[in-house]
């Protein structure tokens, strides 16, 4: 099976903790060069300079500082790294989720803010790197979302919205892009040891009167394999679809959750 990525150049989101940082790592293992892109730009340095290499000489790395919250700012970081060098192959859409919360009680500019942070955003990274896929007759897009596009999790009104919308956009644009040989997949995390999962635990803890452990404890019975994922297994799910090896695989939610949901 081939999922040598050396000679490929991939660009990570939300690259210097959790799920980012763990497909950054995956990717790069396989031969790549990442450029990670991030806010923290002390934190984007250090997981630069520690990420594998693999391929000494011929595979670097780097990194672009950039908000989400602030769409024009991503346009013009990444469209001058690629005016600058050469063409990516691959794109790994992904950021924090939006704040925990009713749908009926979140402001709307709780979702406008939510749309710009992940759909318009992807849009914005989708434009600025599929003319150099073209170019290369190479592209994978992922995204990490969350399996709220199958099944909405409650109190998570706003990212299920918004989460649904990107699903329904990357099944679109599979369409789109596949005659150039360009996939495009959702990878959907279940419940993993994130700081975003702590927050989470945290919060039901608090709205529910009742202990962070017991609430992980539930979260836990919810899972045949009864333990939450690791960020690597998430990372290694999105490294398989960058690779050649995932070249027919097209417009797909590949849920990574121990076999948590309960739809098909």
């Amino acid at each position: 099976m081939d999922t040598s990525l050396l000679g490929r150049r991939a660009l990570v989101c939300g690259s210097t903790q959790g799920i980012g940082l763990a497909a950054a790592v995956e990717i790069a293992s396989l031969g790549a060069g990442v450029t990670l892109l991030a806010r923290n730009i002390e934190r984007l340095k250090a997981v630069a300079a520690e990420l594998p290499r693999p391929a000494p000489g011929t595979q670097h790395h780097h990194w672009i500082a950039a908000d989400f919250s602030d769409p024009s700012s991503v346009r013009e970081a990444v469209r001058s790294e690629i005016q600058t060098d050469r063409p990516y192959h691959i794109l790994v859409n992904n950021t924090g989720g939006p704040p925990a919360g009713l749908a009926i009680d979140a402001t709307l500019e709780q979702f406008f803010a939510a749309f710009n942070n992940h759909l318009i955003c992807n849009q914005l990274l989708v434009q600025a790197v599929v003319p150099g896929f073209k170019a290369e007759k190479y592209g994978r897009i992922i995204n990490v979302i969350s399996t709220s596009v199958k099944q909405p999790i409650p109190g998570l009104g706003v990212s299920n919205t918004i989460r649904g919308a990107v699903a329904s956009w990357a099944k679109t644009l599979a369409g789109e892009l596949g005659p150039f040989g360009i996939t495009v997949n959702n990878v959907l995390p279940g419940f993993t040891s994130t700081e975003r999962l702590g927050s989470l635990i945290a919060g039901r803890a608090k709205r529910q009167w009742i202990t962070e452990p017991q609430v992980e404890e539930e979260m836990r019975a919810s899972i045949p394999l009864g333990r939450f994922a690791e960020p690597r297994e998430i990372g290694a799910a999105v490294a398989f679809l960058a690779s050649p090896a995932a070249a027919y695989i097209n417009g797909i939610n590949l849920p990574v959750d121990g076999g948590r949901l309960g739809t098909l």
